[in-house]
């Protein structure tokens, strides 16, 4: 397996971003190694708090819970996913599979040894970091999800050949023109848009993506740190394949393996809250699943988290840093 790993420099000097590199290197299932990225913060006197980012984004994305929370006293784990941030990136997009990233962090949380957990997901950090509750249940101490799911084909068997066709016909929108997309009624859910542009578009800006869906003004150094790890295309393999492993039709792979993740989070009884943004078309009604569905998730603070978009640790941090504490909160009182 072909690796990049981006150069340091590129990551000097970043806006809000002081974290000393930390590195676990974990087998990259072909023979060879790959070099995952975390920050690791904190005592750790009141806890173990995990922070999972999502697509396009990095761990740069929690630039602004960390401090907070290390202040709680939390050890404060923030890893890159393979393919992001200062972790190493597979070339080709036939690296990357769902469940080689599910094998690849599950190694890295084992090799640390992380227990009593609790997870703060968005985005693919919920697509991942819940199959990792799912597999290590024991390890987790409870969950704070965020415009996330877990996917398992939940499009019905009739209209996966139409859409499928539809697919291969959609045009390669503008960036600027993916917002009203996921917005629109329509037969055709936003989401294949966005799976095409990532693949197809020739336009793939992770800063401008960043600045498009934040609901606050966002510097041109915060735009810059968004891009630091994509110095060229060459780097986005990862960012770019991503939408294209989320199963949400039935015979896409993974399927079966979510279906089972649910059946573990069916029994999940420790606290689950969620805290979706006020404003993500991408991820609207996406709490309820969990809120139905898993039993700590039963009388849990759910919030609304307002004037928010999809990246909600971006637009609002201090309120996702209130989820965890309300989640910290929760777990105390479950073990009193």
């Amino acid at each position: 397996m072909e690796t990049l790993r981006t150069p340091d420099e590129c990551f000097a000097n970043l806006d809000d971003y002081p974290f000393q590199p930390h590195y676990q290197t974990i087998a990259d299932g072909e023979g060879g190694e790959l070099r995952i990225h975390f920050v690791d913060q904190g005592s750790g006197e009141t806890g173990t708090v995990l922070l999972m980012h999502g697509q396009p984004t990095w761990s740069y994305l929690y630039r602004h819970m960390i401090p907070p929370l290390v202040d709680a006293g939390f050890r404060v784990v923030a890893p890159d996913l393979v393919g992001f941030g200062r972790s190493d990136k597979p070339a080709s997009p036939n690296d990357y599979s769902y469940a080689r990233h599910i094998t690849w962090m599950s190694d890295w949380l084992i090799s640390l040894d992380l227990q009593d957990i609790m997870l703060f997901c968005q985005d693919w950090g919920g697509l991942i970091g819940l199959r990792l509750v799912a597999s290590f249940p024991d390890r987790f101490a409870g969950v704070v999800a965020s415009n996330t799911g877990l996917p398992a084909g939940m499009v019905p068997a009739d209209f996966v050949a139409p859409l499928r066709a539809a697919y291969q016909t959609l045009p390669v929108v503008k960036v600027t023109e993916l917002d009203e997309k996921f917005r629109e009624d329509s037969e055709i859910p936003g989401f294949l848009y966005w799976r095409k542009f990532c693949a197809e578009s020739p336009e793939f800006d992770v800063g401008q993506m960043l600045q498009l869906t934040s609901r606050n003004n966002m510097s041109e150094a915060v735009v810059a740190g968004y891009r630091a790890p994509f110095p060229d295309q060459s780097y986005m393999s990862g960012a770019r394949t991503f939408p294209s492993l989320v199963p949400v039709l039935p015979d896409e792979d993974e399927v079966e393996e979510n279906r089972a993740a649910w059946d573990v989070l069916r029994g999940f009884n420790k606290p689950f809250i969620t805290a979706f943004a006020d404003d993500d078309p991408a991820s609207t009604g996406g709490e309820i699943p969990f809120q139905e569905s898993v039993p700590g998730a039963n009388g849990a603070p759910h919030r609304t988290i307002e004037n928010a978009g999809h990246f909600v640790q971006q637009d609002q941090p201090q309120a996702c840093v209130q989820a965890i504490l309300d989640l910290a909160a929760l777990v105390v009182k479950a073990r009193e």
